[in-house]
């Protein structure tokens, strides 16, 4: 009798059962391609964020040529009003350079350089009267005339104005509104913004303004109508300026004299 054998071993190992299959390991490749896809997902955000960079920096870039370019893209006729005005300047000052020769010729010359000397102050002396506000002045000039639209008129338009016609060689200026009275424009003249008008110098006024002005016409229109000078800053906000050519410009108004405290006349 051939015995079985017992236990759980068996006579032939090529008749043993094949183990059960273990449970599949985790994919070791799957939390590198997360990664990877992280890593993708940051580098997309540092180049979206490099390009909008470029791109503001292309803006700013563009914006600032145009801005410098702006006399290259003016018209004929504006470049031409630029240029007469310059030459304009520079005859002035020709001439006052010229003036000023003489003057010394003037007081250098000898016996008559007493009296020169004398007129020359008192020449001087008004002129400066003049310059300060406490004197009237008369002469060759402009009026320009300030009108409100829907929108109210600023007191930094009147400024701005104010500035353009000095820098053109105005040589008095007054301004007057509807209500107040006249208020010489002199270095000291500041322009406030109240309810209902404007402050100059103290005195209320009301639009519409005019301002009137003496000096070269032609020089002093010039600098008000240059692109994106006065009038066209005025139009912008629906106002209007009217630039009118007087062969007599009366300032009569006076700025009331400084009362100085401490300086005095040096010995």
């Amino acid at each position: 009798m051939t015995r079985r054998p017992t236990g759980t071993g068996w006579p032939d190992e090529a008749k043993r059962p094949a183990p059960a299959p273990s449970p599949a390991p985790a994919r070791a490749g799957a939390p590198a391609a997360s990664a990877r896809r992280n890593r993708f997902s940051s580098a997309g955000v540092f180049i979206a964020l490099l390009l909008g960079l470029l791109g503001f920096t292309l803006v700013v870039q563009l914006k600032s040529n145009s801005e410098e370019t702006g006399l290259a893209s003016a018209r004929q006729e504006d470049l031409v009003r630029i240029l007469a005005d310059l030459e304009a300047r520079e005859q002035r000052l020709r001439q006052e350079i010229s003036g000023l020769e003489d003057s010394q010729r003037q007081l250098t010359s000898g016996v008559e350089g007493r009296q020169a000397a004398l007129e020359e102050a008192s020449r001087r002396a008004d002129e400066l009267g003049v310059l300060a506000g406490t004197l009237p002045a008369q002469g060759p000039g402009l009026t320009v005339r300030f009108e409100e639209g829907d929108q109210k008129l600023k007191a930094a338009a009147l400024l701005d104005a104010v500035q353009e016609l000095r820098g053109a060689g105005a040589e008095a200026m007054q301004i007057s509104g509807t209500g107040g009275d006249p208020v010489r424009i002199v270095a000291s003249t500041y322009f406030l913004d109240t309810e209902g008008g404007i402050t100059v110098d103290g005195e209320r006024l009301t639009g519409p303004y005019t301002i009137d002005v003496i000096g070269e016409p032609r020089t002093m229109e010039t600098a008000l109508k240059i692109p994106g000078g006065v009038v066209e800053s005025v139009g912008n906000d629906n106002g209007t300026v009217i630039v009118q050519e007087r062969d007599v410009v009366e300032v009569s108004a006076r700025a009331a004299p400084t009362n100085l405290q401490y300086a005095r006349p040096a010995s």
